[in-house]
């Protein structure tokens, strides 16, 4: 083989070495963007799902809230019925307590 094919192989086979290391690099930084891209859009889901998280924890709170209010109210209304029922027969009670007290 002459000097000159010698030297064009070694040419070749340095620039294919060349071409590799370049496509390793390549590939690395390629992989590095893309594992940056997906941390930053896991961040971004983990965001939005907080924010939506609070938004239904605000919901429910209020709606437990509304509930008990109108669960109280209901109650309230039930109790003074109760009473005003038993206000209604006080004296009818009163007047049999008296009743057995005098008879016996």
């Amino acid at each position: 083989m002459s000097l000159e094919a010698i030297t064009s192989v070694t040419r070749a086979e340095q620039d294919a070495k060349n071409a590799v290391a370049a496509a390793q690099a390549k590939a690395k930084q390629l992989i590095s963007e893309a594992q940056a891209a997906g941390e930053a859009s896991l961040e971004a889901a983990r965001a939005k799902a907080d924010s939506e998280l609070e938004a239904l924890r605000k919901k429910a709170e209020e709606k437990s809230r509304a509930d008990a209010e109108a669960l109280g109210r209901g109650l309230e209304a039930e109790r003074e019925a109760l009473r005003k029922k038993a206000e209604g027969k006080l004296d009818a009670a009163a007047a049999l307590i008296v009743e057995r007290i005098v008879n016996d």
